[in-house]
């Protein structure tokens, strides 16, 4: 089996990390040890697949079928994977082995940044169905997965994963003085948010309509977690913005926008103000961050959204 990994990812890894790294060079090794070791048959790799892993369809010694997701560190593979222990297949795709022993890291791939999962349906998102449906069956989703991180945890805040986002912002604000208008407007909003934070919980942190599959155990469960301990607004601010080509595109799309933040917010008991805030502030720092990588059409979708908030 020839472990070709799909353009996008090829693009993607190239946007995170532009000087490169020798991942991509190691892949194919590391996901032949990877599936000899747990006895799998490949059936194929998904494609287009994501912008942070390599998704494998396979079948487990006993033919059961599971997915095997191969990550790099910088995508936070070992974070997922204590995330998805946590939420034990309650809204979330369930892990079918339990974490590595520290022995296994001698092996010559080791365990790190290989997961095996449950397999889902990976060509039906909750983003297939109507819009209004979609919205709803994945806040559903997502309130399922706002459980309480374990005591002693390593989970990134999102104080600091915001921090190192606000310093990449105003990095960019200083080159380019066309977006410092709204980067200043998106960085007074955390500031503000981060001085009372309602809750302190498990998130999902990158939590959108196409990270939602359609599975056998429930009908929808979330994949692709970039955990994140915080406050519910948080997690729930990405999801406003889903459909973002479609928002533009309406001669009503301002409008669309404000009753969503307070539709999604009155039905998961959030805050409107804080999930108004939250949203500024990841729309300005997607935006931006696509324009610094050469995104053009991305950014200007998102920088249009995040001024009507």
């Amino acid at each position: 089996m020839v472990f070709e990994p799909p353009q996008r990812l090829v693009r993607a890894l190239g946007e995170t990390a532009p000087e490169g790294d020798d991942w991509l060079e190691k892949l194919p090794q590391v996901a032949h040890e990877a599936v000899a070791q747990r006895e799998l048959t490949v059936e194929r790799v998904q494609v287009p697949g994501g912008r942070s892993s390599l998704v494998v369809l396979v079948r487990t010694a006993d033919g059961g079928p599971a997915v095997l997701k191969l990550a790099p560190r910088r995508a936070r593979p070992e974070s997922e994977r204590a995330a998805l222990a946590r939420w034990d297949g309650r809204g979330a795709v369930r892990l079918l082995e339990e974490p590595p022993s520290s022995s296994s890291s001698s092996s010559p791939s080791g365990a790190q940044g290989v997961l095996l999962l449950e397999r889902l349906h990976p060509d039906v998102s909750v983003r297939t169905l109507p819009e209004a449906k979609a919205l709803l069956e994945a806040a559903g989703t997502l309130r399922r997965l706002w459980v309480d991180p374990p005591e002693e945890h390593a989970f990134e805040t999102v104080a600091t994963r915001t921090g190192r986002q606000a310093r990449a912002m105003r990095a960019s604000a200083s080159a380019d003085p066309e977006v410092a208008p709204l980067v200043e407007a998106a960085l007074t909003a955390r500031e503000e948010l981060l001085a009372e934070p309602p809750e302190h919980r498990l998130l999902h942190g990158t939590f959108r309509q196409s990270k939602v599959l359609s599975g056998e155990r429930m009908p929808w469960l979330a994949v692709g977690p970039d955990p994140v301990v915080g406050e519910h607004a948080f997690d729930l601010a990405r999801l406003v913005r889903d459909r973002v080509e479609d928002l533009i595109a309406q001669p009503s799309g301002a409008a669309t926008t404000r009753r969503r933040v307070k539709r999604l917010a009155e039905s998961l008991e959030v805050d409107r103000e804080r999930l108004r805030g939250w949203t500024l502030f990841r729309a300005v720092e997607s935006g931006v961050r696509a324009r610094r990588v050469g995104r053009e059409r991305d950014a200007e979708l998102l920088l249009e959204f995040a001024g009507w908030l």
